[in-house]
C-alpha cells in the first residue's frame, strides 16, 4: 500500500503564489511518474503537470510559465510551484503516483486532495 500525503493548498489572491507538497510512504519497489491533477466542481480531473523518474516534465497548456511541478532529493517528495495565480486555477488538487510495488505488480495512487482558492 503506497500512501499519498498532500499539504500546502489554501486561499490565495489573484497573482498571488502557492506550493503544494505531497509525500509518498509505504512499500513500494520504484516510482515511474508523479503528478498533480485538479478537479474544480462540476468538471472532470485533469492533468496539472506530471514528472517522470527520468526528470521528463509535463504540463497543461493553461499552466504553462506559471506552474514548477519537482521531486525532492529521496524522490519520494513532489511539488507544485504555483505563481501568477487565477481564479480559474481554484480547484482540489490531486497528487498521483505510479510505480511498480515489486517487480510484477504495479501500483496507481492517488492522495486525499487538497483544496487550492483564488479569490479576492
Amino acid at each position: 500500500q503506497v500512501q499519498l500525503v498532500e499539504s500546502g493548498g489554501g486561499l490565495v489572491q489573484p497573482g498571488g503564489s502557492l506550493t503544494l507538497s505531497c509525500t509518498a510512504s509505504g512499500s513500494f519497489f520504484r516510482i515511474n511518474a508523479m503528478g498533480w491533477y485538479r478537479q474544480a466542481p462540476g468538471k472532470q480531473r485533469d492533468l496539472v503537470a506530471r514528472i517522470t523518474s527520468g526528470g521528463s516534465t509535463d504540463y497543461a497548456d493553461s499552466v504553462k510559465g506559471r506552474f514548477t511541478i519537482s521531486r525532492g532529493d529521496t524522490g519520494n517528495t513532489l511539488y507544485l510551484q504555483m505563481s501568477s495565480l487565477k481564479p480559474e486555477d481554484t480547484a482540489v488538487y490531486y497528487c498521483n503516483v505510479v510505480g511498480y510495488k515489486n517487480y510484477v505488480e504495479s501500483f496507481d495512487s492517488w492522495g486525499q486532495g487538497t483544496q487550492v482558492t483564488v479569490s479576492s
